[in-house]
């Protein structure tokens, strides 16, 4: 009796999935090491594909490392859906993106971690990047609504510069974050504990929302702000 042998299964490649996970391996292996000190090897063990695919996929070191800013920024700006609160009053529409953005940095340490590596290597990965840019496009379209209806309202004080206010809610989130450590030695706080972050979350909300609300010494002694 002859016996039939069974061919061996074809092996079907998910694309999509090899990517994420190489994505995924990345992100851990640059915030923890940086791009210099970043290496291939452990990314393709990290993840569990072969490292030729890595160099198939996104051909350098360099690349792979842009592919992971673009989708943590990426992330940033979805997280923040600016584009949903352009129909909401002003004021509850500005603490809602104000919120978003620091909820964010929050749970995404990682994008602290990179955004630090960028500066010291002066953005020139991210300037590479054709798609980064043009997300922020739409974040300044949404302040600037909502900043023109406030004004308009009588509910936000005039002359605000759109670039200077979403410096201002970054900031305030990020050095918080970005110096959690040294400023809790420093100052004898432990600001990573989760009641403290809720309040600092607060304190920046209140502190943009009260510069939004309030005159400026200039309206206030009646000069012409035009």
């Amino acid at each position: 009796m002859e016996l039939s042998v069974a061919a061996p299964s074809k092996i079907t490649r998910n694309p999509e999935a090899s990517r994420a996970k190489i994505l995924d391996a990345a992100r851990i292996e640059f915030v923890s090491n940086g791009l210099n000190g970043a290496r291939v090897d452990r990314i393709a063990e990290q993840s569990g594909v072969n490292k030729n695919l890595i160099y198939h996929y996104f051909g350098s070191k360099d690349e792979l490392y842009l592919a992971v800013l673009e989708r943590i920024y990426s992330d940033l700006r979805a997280k923040q859906q600016d584009e949903d609160l352009r129909d909401l009053p002003p004021v509850e529409g500005m603490k809602r993106l104000v919120s978003s953005t620091f909820d964010h940095f929050v749970d995404t340490p990682d994008l602290i971690r990179l955004m630090s590596i960028e500066n010291i290597h002066y953005a020139q990965n991210l300037k590479r990047s054709s798609t980064i840019k043009p997300l922020y496009r739409g974040l300044l379209d949404t302040i600037q609504i909502l900043l023109k209806r406030g004004q308009t309202e009588g509910v936000f004080r005039a002359n605000v510069d759109a670039v200077d206010l979403y410096m201002s809610i970054s900031g305030l989130a990020y050095f918080f974050l970005s110096n959690q450590h040294t400023l809790s030695w420093l100052l004898d706080r432990d600001l990573a504990a989760r009641r403290r972050v809720l309040k600092r979350r607060q304190h920046v909300v209140e502190m943009v929302l009260s510069y939004l609300t309030q005159n400026s010494p200039a309206e206030a002694d009646g000069a012409d702000t035009e």
